[in-house]
């Protein structure tokens, strides 16, 4: 992976890392480490006799220190004021729960390991009314969002229509994912432009804006008999409640029953908390902006299995939906 917005490491010393990591806690000595997956972080299986962790090494130039500290400050908060099943931080035996690591070839990399969450991860299979319990947790993490009064030095990543889908996103620009054509580029610089022109009118009051999941989607929910736990808090954030929904449906808006989970993602979180006219009519800027952020993702991760697996046409589906939004006639979600 040669993008700025993506470790240069390979598997190789990331997994030197990761050893060099796992010698940082009494109990993870003579563990078995095995590299699960890389997307915008590595993610590490560290397996002891007894108990399995996640170990988490941050990539360059997205998080620094006390961002990561103020993730696991909301997550500290939700274990202690709720019952959001969501992960648990470990400290080092010098009492870190952030680890500062040397990185092969100069720089550093952050590191942290959580307790591993047993359990399933759902798929685009799974019975549509999983999607109103996701409403549900959802909303729950939104009302303590709005009531926790946020630690001094807290820090998190802004996410606005310009970190999303501008030129300068923390994603990369979409308009450098291969394959589209000059028509292509133009239809989705219109809806863009609407997107952030509704988003603008919209408006950021603190009902409506705030500390948010934002990657709230079916790959970072463990399927359990206990319940549903949320996981991967990386990209946590200040940016619009209703995006959690828009989320909710990431790489899938394409999908034919993507309607149907987005009704019932929205039955889900009425139960808990109420929605205003004006959070339902902004849904299509935020579906349509949140497919384009994803774009911009694509065109900056090609290497991960993620981009691998999206198929030859998901990027003409985005334009597809582009053009939905643009018409204005229904959700840009769904097939057709």
């Amino acid at each position: 992976m040669t993008s700025s917005h993506a470790d240069p490491l390979d598997d190789a010393l990331l997994i030197h890392l990761a050893n060099q990591a796992a010698a940082r806690y009494p109990f993870c000595q003579q563990a078995r480490i095995s590299l699960v997956t890389r997307s915008e972080n590595a993610t590490f299986l560290v397996e002891t006799a007894v108990q399995r962790y996640a170990l988490r090494i941050h990539r360059p130039d997205y998080h620094e220190l006390v961002d990561i500290e103020s993730e696991l400050a909301w997550l500290e908060a939700l274990q202690r004021d709720t019952d959001i099943p969501v992960p648990y931080p470990l400290a080092d035996y010098e009492g870190r729960r952030v680890l500062t690591l040397n990185a092969p070839g100069g720089g550093h990399r952050h590191a942290v390991l959580f307790y591993w969450l047993e359990g399933e991860t759902p798929t685009a299979c799974l019975d549509p009314l999983s999607f109103r319990h996701l409403g549900e947790l959802t909303a729950r993490l939104h009302q303590h969002s709005r009531n926790w009064p946020l630690p001094t030095r807290f820090r998190r990543i802004t996410w606005n229509h310009a970190t999303m889908v501008g030129p300068e996103g923390h994603w990369g620009n979409w308009r450098d994912i291969p394959g589209l054509s000059s028509a292509d580029i133009y239809l989705i610089a219109q809806a863009v432009q609407q997107a952030g022109l509704a988003l603008s009118v919209y408006g950021m009051a603190a009902e409506r804006y705030g500390l948010i999941h934002s990657d709230l989607r079916l790959a970072n929910l463990i399927m359990h008999s206990s319940g549903t736990q949320i996981i991967d808090f990386d990209d946590c954030g200040f940016g619009w409640f209703m995006h959690d929904l828009a989320a909710a449906i990431s790489f899938e808006e394409h999908h034919p029953a993507a309607p149907t989970w987005a009704q019932n993602w929205l039955d889900g979180y009425a139960r808990v908390a109420s929605l205003s006219a004006e959070d339902l009519a902004i849904l299509p800027a935020l579906f349509v902006q949140r497919r384009v952020q994803l774009t911009a993702w694509a065109g900056s991760h090609m290497q991960t299995d993620m981009v691998r697996s999206l198929g030859a046409d998901w990027l003409e589906h985005t334009v597809r939906l582009c053009r939905r939004y643009l018409d204005g006639k229904s959700w840009p979600i769904g097939a057709g």
